[in-house]
């Protein structure tokens, strides 16, 4: 089992989650960030970090995100690592819940 990022990470981006993970799992894209799944141990500590609710463990994710599951293992093996937190982006806030930003993937 591994842990998803899943679309609500998308254009929210917040990084809280970079700075608890003990393995460096996390990747960075232009506006979405992902786990890899070879990396992950399943610790879980990033799942309250989150403050937009983005992450969760393949087994609970919900079933309209499930295609997450791939789209991590997929974007990991070309993004780079982040191992920092970052700051979010300004408009972070306005993006938390907002439905349908599949679309706005930036890959």
């Amino acid at each position: 089992m591994t842990y998803v990022v899943t679309e609500n990470c998308i254009k929210c981006k917040y990084t809280d989650c970079v700075e608890v993970c003990p393995v460096d799992c996390f990747r960075e894209g232009p506006n979405f960030l992902v786990i890899d799944p070879d990396e992950c141990i399943d610790c879980t500590l990033c799942v309250p970090e989150c403050p937009v609710g983005a992450i969760f463990s393949e087994d609970e994710i919900p079933e309209d995100q499930r295609d997450f599951i791939a789209l991590n293992a997929e974007l990991a093996k070309a993004w780079p690592v982040i191992l920092e937190k970052k700051d979010a982006p300004p408009d972070a806030a306005q993006w938390d819940g907002v439905g349908g930003k599949r679309r706005h993937l930036e890959k």
